[in-house]
């Protein structure tokens, strides 16, 4: 079994965000770069494959070279190699567009995502890359199993979860739940001294037209001044809710 696990190369949380050039643009400058949290349980859950039902695993991302150390990553955590589509992920579509090319020149068998990246939370690319490529899709995995050519998937709903039974070839859209967070992996010594010698491919993207832009960023409001109110002055915290923060 061939696994495709899709990796986004997004800041860390504790990072400051800013834009420039009018807030037409994200600056990058001092900004820690990681593993797109939902990709990375997809990556363990991948692994968990690797071991113990003999899939190989290659990771992909769409991005320039300052996105390498984050597949270098991956790689120490035990993929077998990586590829890197050498372009600016300018929309969902277009990345969706590229990783469809992967999928199709690799001939992958399960292609394994984060449902959404934690910088543009759109949650578009892995639905629209299964409707490239004409595959199953589950989204909102939290966790599946496959048997030959079988998979069984449970996703979260409203109020609930849903088992589904599908079938190779498949597009996993997961989440935290796919794996534990406890069992995410940090990379060893040997795994980042053999991920040196693992193969990257750089490949050049297909054509493709946009038809989407960025116009502007702008940064949430900032929080008004608190007021406390005494415990045992509820009548002030009343007309507070009613007056100024009107949510009765």
């Amino acid at each position: 079994m061939k696994v495709l696990v899709c990796i986004s190369h997004v800041p860390d949380t504790t990072s400051k965000i800013n834009f420039m050039d009018n807030d037409t643009k994200f600056d990058t400058n001092g900004v820690q770069y990681v593993i797109n949290p939902h990709d990375e349980y997809s990556l363990t859950r991948a692994m968990w494959l690797k071991e113990n039902q003999g899939a190989t695993v290659t990771v992909v991302n769409v991005g320039n070279a300052t996105t390498e150390p984050t597949l270098r990553k991956a790689l120490a955590i035990g993929a077998d190699d990586a590829i890197r589509v050498n372009a600016e992920p300018i929309d969902g579509f277009f990345v969706a567009k590229q990783l469809a090319e992967v999928v199709k020149n690799g001939e992958f068998d399960l292609v394994i995502a984060g449902r959404e990246s934690i910088d543009y939370n759109g949650g578009m690319v892995p639905g629209m890359l299964a409707a490239l490529l004409d595959f199953n899709f589950v989204n909102a995995c939290i966790g599946f199993e496959i048997n030959g050519n079988n998979v069984t998937a449970t996703r979260e709903i409203d109020g609930g979860k849903e088992v589904l039974a599908t079938s190779l070839p498949t597009v996993i859209a997961g989440q935290k739940g796919i794996v534990e967070e406890k069992d995410l992996r940090i990379p060893n010594m040997r795994g980042i001294m053999t991920a040196r010698s693992k193969p990257l491919s750089i490949v050049e993207p297909v054509a493709f037209d946009s038809t989407t832009a960025t116009i502007n960023f702008e940064k949430p409001a900032a929080r008004g001044a608190v007021k406390l109110v005494s415990a045992d002055n509820l009548a002030e915290l009343v007309n507070l809710l009613h007056t100024e923060a009107k949510v009765i």
